[in-house]
């Protein structure tokens, strides 16, 4: 059974000067234990798709499922909480806050006991290669590959076993592009994750299970 899928979903929006169809009747799965890549140009709807999935939108048309239930069922606020993890491309870590107390946010939300929670933020660090890395530390303090590392962490945090990336490594340089894929590909091999990129990148595409292909709204599988 699928993780997750998309079911004839369509997505409408007004734009300032028109109407804009972003997705037009989209069906996908996604399954446990894959790697999933969504390519396409900028505009075909590769991000809106990545929102609906993750509950960021209510689709015009159509639902997407969450294991036998409905995203519309089960709320999409409990959605992201326990369903789904989303890592941007610009990280969007807390400022304010260390990168320890950016991992433990989701479990704080989640009510964990605190000590649980530094804890296995700490762990997270440490699986991430962040582990002799000064825990206090701000964000702003981090190169861009640890930034993004710390927001894979947070992103494992909640438990959450599918992980939608957005252009994970878009600000990346190669070397740290090429330690995230490898990290997220760790966790669909050893821990059975469902990761899903939205991607420009063809070697990302290339080396994942599954890649769908977004064109104009539409969506195709690649053979």
């Amino acid at each position: 059974m699928a993780m997750l899928a998309a079911k004839n979903v369509e997505f409408e929006y007004q734009s300032k000067y028109q109407k804009v169809h972003a997705l037009k009747g989209v069906s996908c799965t996604f399954e446990e234990g894959k790697f999933y890549a969504i390519v396409g140009h900028s505009g075909s709807g590769k991000t809106t798709l990545l929102s609906m999935l993750a509950g960021l939108g209510e689709p015009t048309a159509g639902e997407v499922i969450v294991g036998d239930e409905t995203v519309k069922k089960v709320g999409s606020e409990k959605h992201r909480r326990e369903n789904v993890s989303v890592i941007y491309q610009s990280f969007n870590l807390f400022p304010t806050l260390n990168i320890l107390e950016n991992v433990m946010y989701p479990m704080g939300l989640m009510g964990k006991p605190a000590k649980e929670s530094k804890e296995k933020a700490k762990d997270l660090l440490s699986a991430v290669g962040l582990g002799d890395v000064d825990p206090r530390k701000l964000p702003a303090m981090l190169s861009g590959g640890q930034q993004q590392r710390v927001a894979i962490a947070r992103a494992l945090a909640s438990d959450a076993k599918i992980i939608l990336a957005d252009e994970p490594t878009g600000n990346l340089d190669s070397e740290n592009s090429e330690k995230i894929i490898e990290l997220l590909h760790s966790l669909v091999t050893e821990k059975g994750y469902c990761v899903i990129v939205v991607t420009h990148a063809p070697d990302i595409a290339a080396g994942a299970d599954v890649v769908y292909r977004m064109k104009d709204g539409l969506l195709t599988e690649e053979k």
